[in-house]
């Protein structure tokens, strides 16, 4: 197996057969065919679900590869990871629904997953050996992209607590967003996540089978990246329509219908409370600050975040606001649009603690943590800290959202300023405005 690096071509050289009888006639047409098939699985999904895609992939890996455990790890926005698809031997203990910190995969391992998308342990006790090279080379031979570059002794030691001996590793490429500022290169790929086989003994897959797979993970990420613009598509959809029948609320009501009428703010972004605090009246929805609280939260506002047009977080402790402590787990998280210098839109989230199954060994008090070497179970106790008070992280969609039913909501107030009672907001009919569009909204009173 060949791959160039800078100061020449690598050459690795393993098995062409394995103790698998049924992996070693896996040749490359073979494998191919079988990669093809598994592809066309895939292709024959209906469309709209994501956990059914996942779910087929794990069982079309697992018939390929013979793993004891094959998993779907996606990475969220916040970079920590989850089991969101599994198929595994039967008296092995269940991982879905799993969440692990983003610790447990490096930034640098994620780097190398974008240029080596397949990686192959066959033994992780296997003893490493040293590398020889020419004296005449300056550096140190790059085995970046090596099939039998030995795994980081860190990284053994996790498989060891996992009970897992060897593994497979898929990086799922899919297309980079607007913040990845590059269109149309490799640059733009974006690692969504990881397909991770596990075995409970040594096992060797044969490179035309590693290479199958990889073929069969393009198919996925393609597929995927469809079905993720298609719920995005569907999203901004509910969006609109959200937004058109709260204009039109403004158009037969004061500001305060988009908080006693229905649908209402709550309805435009995923939350737990939500306010309109209004010429120093409060507004509150579902779970939200006591009316003290958010007078507090209002001065606060002004004081440090007075020049921008609004805030979001998912830690009002990371933000700095001194009263987070006081409003405990039941808000955490804030979105707050800014009308006028008297009038806000407020959005609340709880904390997620309450919602996540964290992997790992439970910690005991008698264990001592190393705060210098990481290991699976110091980084869990180290991410449970930190969420316990973090909610669920805005979404850019979500705050495109908001930004836009602010500019509207500027309008209508500003007109009702002008001693107009109600505000005559424009839109098109059937909200067939895009999220950019809805910024070219404008209020009417004349």
């Amino acid at each position: 197996i060949l791959h160039r690096i800078d100061v020449g071509v690598v050459i690795d050289l393993e098995p062409a057969r394995t103790e698998d009888p049924a992996l070693s006639i896996a040749g490359a047409v073979q494998s191919q065919k079988l990669a093809v098939r598994a592809i066309s699985q895939l292709q024959s999904l209906p469309g709209g679900d994501i956990t059914l895609l996942c779910n087929a992939v794990v069982q079309r890996v697992r018939e390929l590869t013979g793993y004891d455990r094959v998993m779907v790890y996606k990475f969220h926005e916040d970079e920590h990871g989850e089991v969101v698809a599994e198929s595994k031997r039967h008296d092995l203990e269940p991982y879905i629904g799993l969440h692990y910190p983003s610790t447990d995969i490096p930034q640098a391992s994620r780097f190398l997953f974008k240029q080596n998308r397949v990686r192959m342990i066959v033994d992780c006790h296997a003893t490493p050996v040293r590398v020889i090279q020419d004296e005449a080379l300056m550096q140190p031979l790059c085995l970046v992209g090596s099939t039998l570059r030995a795994p980081h002794g860190c990284h053994a030691q996790y498989m060891e607590n996992m009970g897992s001996i060897a593994s497979l590793t898929l990086a799922v490429i899919i297309n980079g967003n607007d913040e990845d500022g590059v269109f149309g290169g490799r640059n733009s790929m974006r690692l969504w996540g990881l397909v991770v086989g596990h075995h409970t003994s040594v096992r060797c897959v044969p490179f035309p089978l590693r290479y199958a797979c990889e073929f069969l993970m393009q198919a996925f990420g393609l597929q995927l990246n469809m079905e993720l613009q298609l719920a995005a598509q569907l999203s901004e959809k509910r969006i609109l329509k959200t937004q058109t029948l709260l204009c039109d609320m403004l158009l037969r009501d004061s500001p305060t219908g988009i908080i006693t009428q229905s649908p209402s703010i709550m309805d435009l972004v995923k939350c737990d409370g939500a306010a309109l605090y209004h010429q120093g009246r409060y507004y509150p929805m579902g779970v939200t600050p006591t009316e003290s609280q958010i007078k507090d939260i209002v001065q606060w506002l002004l004081a440090f975040h007075g020049d921008s047009t609004g805030l979001s977080t998912d830690s009002l402790s990371d933000a700095g606001y001194p009263g987070a402590a006081t409003l405990g787990d039941a808000v955490c998280g804030m979105a707050v649009a800014y009308i006028t210098s008297r009038d806000f839109l407020f959005w609340f989230r709880s904390h997620t603690a309450k919602e996540i199954k964290w992997g790992g060994a439970k910690h005991h008090p008698q264990d001592k943590d190393n705060g210098l070497k990481m290991n699976p179970r110091y980084s869990f106790k180290a991410f449970l800290e930190v969420v316990k008070s973090r909610s669920l992280p805005w979404e850019n969609a979500e705050m495109d959202a908001i930004h836009s039913l602010q500019l509207i909501l500027r309008d209508s107030f500003r007109n009702a300023d002008g001693g107009n009672s109600k505000a005559v907001v424009e839109i098109p009919p059937n909200g067939e405005l895009g999220l950019n569009g809805m910024d070219e909204l404008s209020s009417v009173a004349r």
